[in-house]
């Protein structure tokens, strides 16, 4: 069966029995229909329950092959209830841009999903809606303030606030508008990004209530003045109105996974272009309703848990328990320079030329981050016991324990030995978590430390805008903040042909911009979009509804 034939031959629980299951009170619970919920704010305060245990799940450097990251969340969280534990998980919601892209949805796959799939991956609770709408109000008052006398003396060469879409669509990464004569505007250059690559999604995922989200949204940086000096959307008036669109996006979404574990879902930043992780608030209140907490941050460890670990953790002062690395024999394979159609004969050469990659990851938890960690492998069927062996080994040299994962085939079930030796490293191993750089370190250095220590490099090209661009930032007192480094998912360096562990690479800098909403400085590498394209087959084309609303073609 396909994964949307599993997910709707699943039979849902009411969502008022997995909030009960979650101990949510119901007087925190605001339904949408039978299987979704929003929770309010006022349960974190309220409530006296302790935090629990928070496990991060994380992976190599993806490849075409698939690692299954998602899914394994999913199913490690019901292989720990099957073992008798209390445990939520914690995932972001998908982009309608991928679902109709390359990538499909972002709800786990076979036995190890979370539903309603279709909900999930399409529409939702319209917090992406809420999150574009008040995107473009800010860059609709932008431009009406300077169509009305440009009271601020805004340059409108100098505006970096770009309206947006949930989709990808690579025509408007580029645009001249405003055009028309003086009543339909300022003729300009501008372009669209990807909703998830808004700084209003990193401003949603990183506030911590509602008066945090207004001040977070009024410090967002629009554009300069003729004289240098940055514009806010607390000088335009609009973080106002922008907090009253998202007031009820700021609140979690309760779904569950197939299995009934409670699954809070709730925000979707990109890794690679963006932060990568779920909202802080949603992955508190899974803290405050499980012993164990389960969450996933985007792509590979040097994006997503990278910047789970730098940027989220450091602002909302969590610390992960133990992190979860996922790998596949097949991606390893790929990694050592197999194509995808050779990836079912056993190959240990390609093994051992593509396994630094997963060594590099689990290196960086274990010695960069000093957290304790457990490799996770997606077994597939084409897999053989020498291979799944060589694993084993290799991890063992760098004192990590492997363990088979068959989640997909076999839900909560396959992850039961996974969920045993994650509560094994809660209770025996004791990290001693430090971040790859610290706050007084300058933009340069910062940049420069996640490089060397995570990516595995020699140092960092700065070109010469983004040296002004970083020296503006700190003259404007940004130093402090960390780095969220845009760069290709499928490398450790800035070149996506360079596979496995590369070494003596340096990484290209080619603008550096703050985030001062969200609290990050951006770093941009190589040719990253901002607006994705959609390819030349689009999953779009396989999508479909019969006459009863029944949707397939999803995955």
């Amino acid at each position: 069966m396909t994964d949307i034939e599993i997910a709707q031959s699943c039979k849902m629980n009411d969502i008022m029995e997995v909030a009960k299951l979650a101990e949510v009170d119901e007087k925190y619970i605001e339904r949408y229909g039978k299987y979704k919920a929003k929770i309010d704010l006022s349960l974190l305060k309220e409530t006296k329950k302790k935090d629990g245990k928070l496990i991060l799940v994380t992976a190599i450097t993806p490849t075409p092959a698939g690692e299954g990251k998602t899914t394994t969340t999913i199913g490690l969280a019901d292989g720990l209830r099957r073992i008798g534990k209390n445990v939520t998980v914690a995932l972001r919601e998908p982009s309608l841009g991928p679902v109709f892209g390359v990538k499909g949805g972002a709800a786990g796959g076979g036995y190890a999903q979370v539903v309603p799939m279709e909900d999930i991956n399409l529409h939702f609770t319209g917090d992406f809606h809420a999150i574009g709408a008040a995107n473009n109000l800010l860059a609709a008052m932008l431009d009406n303030h300077i169509q009305q006398g440009n009271a601020l003396n805004i340059d409108v060469r100098k505006i970096t606030w770009k309206r947006c879409v949930d989709m990808n669509d690579r025509q408007l990464r580029f645009i001249v508008n405003g055009l028309g004569g003086k009543p339909n505007g300022t003729p300009r250059e501008d372009g669209y990004d990807i909703t998830v690559a808004s700084e209003i999604m990193a401003v949603l995922c990183l506030a911590s209530s509602i008066t945090d989200l207004k001040e977070r949204l009024s410090r967002i940086i629009v554009g300069y003045t003729y004289d240098d000096k940055p514009v806010t959307a607390g000088e335009l008036k609009a973080a106002g109105a922008m907090t009253a669109l998202l007031k009820d996006a700021l609140k979690p979404n309760l779904v569950q996974t197939l299995e009934g574990t409670p699954a809070f879902v709730h925000g979707g930043p990109f890794a690679n272009i963006a932060h990568g992780c779920n909202s802080i608030i949603a992955t508190r209140m899974a803290l405050k309703m499980g012993d164990y907490a389960v969450t996933e941050a985007g792509f590979g460890a040097d994006l997503g848990a990278e910047k789970f670990l730098d940027i989220k953790c450091r602002m909302a002062n969590l610390t992960p328990s133990a992190v979860v690395v996922v790998a596949t024999v097949r991606a390893l394979k790929m990694h050592g320079g197999l194509a995808k159609t050779e990836l079912g004969t056993e190959d240990l050469v390609a093994l051992e030329k593509g396994i630094p990659n997963l060594l590099r990851h689990v290196h960086n938890i274990k010695e960069v981050y000093k957290l304790p960690c457990v490799v996770a492998v997606n077994r597939f069927p084409t897999d053989t016991d020498k291979e799944i062996e060589f694993i084993i080994a290799k991890c063992k040299e760098l004192g990590v324990n492997t363990v088979l994962s068959t989640v997909w085939a076999e839900g909560g079930k396959g992850g039961e030995a996974l969920a045993k030796e994650v509560v094994r490293l809660c209770e025996e191993e004791k990290g001693d978590f430090t971040f790859s750089y610290s706050d007084d370190q300058s933009i340069t250095e910062k940049i420069e430390s996640v490089v060397k220590k995570v990516y595995g490099g020699v140092g960092i090209n700065v070109m010469p805008a983004a040296k002004k661009q970083i020296e503006t930032l700190e003259k404007l007192g940004f130093s402090k903040c960390p780095v969220c480094i845009a760069k290709t998912q499928y490398s450790f360096s800035d070149n996506p042909a360079l596979l496995g562990a590369p070494e003596g690479f340096t990484v290209t800098i080619k603008n550096v911009k703050v985030s001062a909403g969200a609290g990050f400085i951006v770093v941009l590498t190589g040719d990253i979009m901002t607006m994705p394209g959609l390819p030349k087959v689009p999953a779009a084309e396989k999508i479909d509804v019969d006459e009863n609303g029944k949707i397939s073609g999803l995955f």
